[in-house]
């Protein structure tokens, strides 16, 4: 598995610049194209950065190479403002989105450490006048832990939450402006799927126990002691702070005031981030005055709370951190973006080693480019981590054998697609667990020990820690995890819903083809048929406002949160797209019922049936999920 596998995985579709969705999604891009070769020193390195950035049309970037013992590289590359021909420094402040996060878990781990609280502590316990919803509190209460982890069960921010202007709001506005994405929707402390609420949440437990604005408890505990100097939640004055663009390079994004700070908010320097690297390097030291106790770093590292982590498996999301993989080398840190800009923090605690980089463009693919070139350099000289032996399948391999759809999505908005486009089947053959989905066939997994397997992959190294996990059944069902916690579904379930979809497909793609035939027919006296123009008429109509939905996303994708997260011509239109699509499924089998049998051509009717079913099987599923008359702003 790619280094992707611990980062979320992006939601179907066109969340990926979401400023809390960690960007390593976006490094699937470069995965595709071959490891550059690892420059052999500081100059030769930043000549193939500087050449990435002219290539990509990316303004600007900042940058740091760390050791345990101080860093190596410290730099800004390119144009912070590209209007004034600003040059980048080592002192520019980049946004480093969710990033952020991991102040919140310091936080929470200093207060557990003075015996403010537990992170076993319930939530509704702390701070009973921030809302949640949660069926299963008695027994399985939101605990504080899950905030961090992620595995509270809450849907991720709406995108009126992302879309908010939150100048001037202070965190308990901000988690009181918007309540309904805080539902849980399993258990707690079952599945994880990445919530940006959960971390602000947590940041308004610091505020209530101390007294103190959180961003302020930051910068005392956190900023200032680590060597963060200017380092800010909040909007610094040009030149000091980067404009951001979109991916052309050029068009420049206004500032964005996130609803819910802790999240995703903070601005800071190549120098800030290189000190915040190498306190990590140093499990929590600074100069020699430890700033937390190393076992407060550890425990970031460390998931705890899924049923994967419960039974053994390292690998995985903890406080703000996650384990991530790359050409044989495990890293920990977190990524993160913000409109018009991404950023990611990685370090190898075994070798001392850690950079962070952050791009003033929304560019995925310069990202990813970026990120190749800067993690060949630092391994260029190191032996890769032992590769654990390949054992024996599980006694109840072949049980785990069949069809599975994800259980845990970050957006419920979304899930009605990523349910079926992320559909997965597995199956054992010659000694390894094989997965196939859409994107690729029979990816190898070595078993490792156990219930857990390791990735084998074609081109890069075999990963040297164990990523996937065969889950115990319980009362629930069987699960698999993959990056995300996946539930086996009934063959025939599987098999059915493919055909479904595949019927739809292939009906819509009918529906358009036909329509000029009939249409140019229509203007041609002889060929007009009245009886039969309802029965055509309305799948058309239908199939068009479908297409008209899709162009909605397309067309809001420069700018979608404003786009979206607002009341515009953009986020009507999928409303009204999607409602029209239902009316008219409705409408044409109201048509197709009242149309007479003996003045319909048997081909027409029997093409009507079938096109007709399929729209109204669509409809349904869409309505289920609440897809008809979405409102995206709302």
């Amino acid at each position: 598995m790619n280094k992707t596998l611990f980062r979320l995985r992006a939601t179907p579709i066109l969340f990926a610049l979401l400023f809390c969705l960690p960007a390593a999604v976006i490094f699937a891009q470069s995965n595709k194209d071959e490891k550059p070769k690892p420059a052999q020193s500081i100059a030769e390195l930043r000549q193939q950065l500087e050449k990435i950035l002219a290539d990509t049309h990316t303004p600007g970037m900042s940058v740091a190479i760390v050791h345990r013992d101080g860093p190596e590289w410290i730099a800004g590359l390119g144009k912070s403002d590209v209007a004034s021909n600003h040059a980048t420094t080592d002192e520019t402040l980049f946004r480093i989105g969710s990033t952020s996060k991991a102040f919140a878990s310091l936080s929470i781990l200093k207060l557990a450490g003075e015996g403010k609280l537990s992170l076993q502590d319930p939530v509704h316990n702390l701070i009973p006048e921030i809302w949640f919803e949660n069926r299963w509190e008695a027994s399985d209460p939101v605990r504080v832990v899950d905030l961090l982890e992620h595995t509270t069960g809450w849907d991720d921010m709406h995108l009126a939450e992302y879309a908010k202007n939150a100048k001037g709001m202070t965190l308990r506005e901000g988690l009181d402006f918007y309540k309904k994405s805080r539902i849980s929707r399993w258990r707690p402390g079952t599945r994880m799927a990445y919530c940006n609420s959960g971390p602000p949440v947590a940041a308004y437990i610091v505020e209530k126990l101390t007294g103190q604005r959180f961003e302020d408890y930051v910068t005392q505990n956190f900023f200032l002691p680590i060597g963060m100097k200017t380092a800010t939640y909040f909007e610094a004055p040009s030149p000091q702070l980067t404009s951001l663009y979109h991916p052309d390079g050029k068009t420049p994004f206004p500032y964005w005031y996130i609803l819910l700070r802790p999240a995703g908010s903070i601005n800071a320097s190549a120098k800030d981030m290189a000190a915040y690297v190498q306190f990590y390097l140093n499990r929590g030291t600074v100069g020699g005055t430890a700033v937390v106790p190393a076992a407060y770093i550890d425990r970031m590292e460390t998931p705890t709370r899924t049923w994967q982590a419960q039974q053994g498996l390292k690998a995985g999301y903890g406080l703000s951190n996650y384990t991530s993989m790359n050409d044989g080398f495990v890293y920990h840190g977190h990524d993160g973006g913000v409109d018009g800009g991404l950023t990611e923090m990685s370090y190898m605690p075994e070798y001392g080693v850690g950079y962070f980089f952050s791009i003033n463009a929304g560019n995925g693919g310069a990202f990813g480019k970026l990120g190749d070139a800067i993690r060949a350099y630092i391994t260029r000289d190191l032996t890769r981590p032992p590769v654990p032996a390949a054992g024996a399948l599980p006694a109840d391999a072949q049980e785990y054998a069949g069809w599975y759809q994800t259980d845990s999505p970050r957006m419920g908005m979304t899930y009605f697609l990523e349910r079926l486009v992320a559909m997965q089947r597995i199956r054992f053959g010659g000694g390894n667990l094989l997965i196939s989905s859409l994107s690729q066939i029979d990816q190898p997994f070595v078993p490792v020990s156990g219930q857990q397997f390791r990735y084998l992959p074609k081109k890069d190294h075999p990963e040297a820690i164990a990523t996937v996990m065969l889950l115990k059944p319980n009362s629930e069902g069987r699960f698999v995890f993959l990056g995300e916690t996946l539930k086996r579904i009934p063959t025939w379930f599987a098999l059915a819903e493919i055909i479904l979809v595949a019927w739809f497909l292939l009906a819509f793609v009918a529906i358009i083809l036909y329509a000029p035939f009939w249409i140019i027919g229509g203007c041609f006296k002889k060929r007009r048929r009245p009886a039969e123009r309802a029965m055509r008429l309305w799948p058309l109509i239908a199939a068009l406002s479908l297409l008209g939905f899709v162009c909605c996303f397309i067309g809001a994708s420069s700018d979608m949160i404003t786009q979206l997260g607002h009341l515009t011509a953009w986020s009507f239109g999928v409303f009204l797209t999607t409602a029209l699509f239902g009316g008219a499924s409705v409408a044409s089998v109201i048509a197709l019922w009242l149309a007479r049998k003996q003045e319909i051509r048997r081909f027409v009717r029997w093409f009507s049936i079938a096109a007709t079913a399929a729209l109204l099987i669509a409809t349904a599923y869409l309505a289920y999920w609440g897809v008809i008359g979405m409102r995206t702003w709302a």
